[in-house]
């Protein structure tokens, strides 16, 4: 489409815009602090990527969007935002809810054992 507008594709307005889907998909309203760094979104493979993958109907497979997961450099990133953040619906750095409400519950255990 840039090629029809005239305008040549570079690295820094894909990473711009890939930054900018990642912000509109990361940006459910889940609580996120303003000044968090989400300069990570950048590398983020799931950019490049049908959304729709991410959320696949109850029972469908989550194959497709964890394949993509495991090659991204940014997916511990990606994994910690989602658990932080309490995101429940979709697949964040590999991981399904219940495996990031498995996690979460394991980190609150593994804090109150230390408190």
């Amino acid at each position: 489409m840039r090629e029809v507008m005239g305008t040549a594709p570079d690295k820094h307005s894909d990473a711009r815009n890939a930054q900018t889907l990642m912000q509109g998909i990361f940006n459910l309203g889940y609580g996120t602090q303003a000044a968090e760094d989400l300069s990570w979104m950048e590398e983020a493979l799931c950019a490049q990527t049908d959304p729709d993958i991410f959320y696949p109907e109850k029972g469908g497979s989550t194959a497709p969007a964890t394949s993509v997961c495991a090659s991204c450099s940014v997916r511990a990133e990606c994994l910690e935002y989602a658990v932080t953040n309490d995101i429940r619906h979709g697949i964040w750095g590999g991981t399904s809810d219940n495996d990031r409400k498995r996690i979460a519950r394991e980190r609150k255990a593994a804090q109150g054992s230390r408190g």
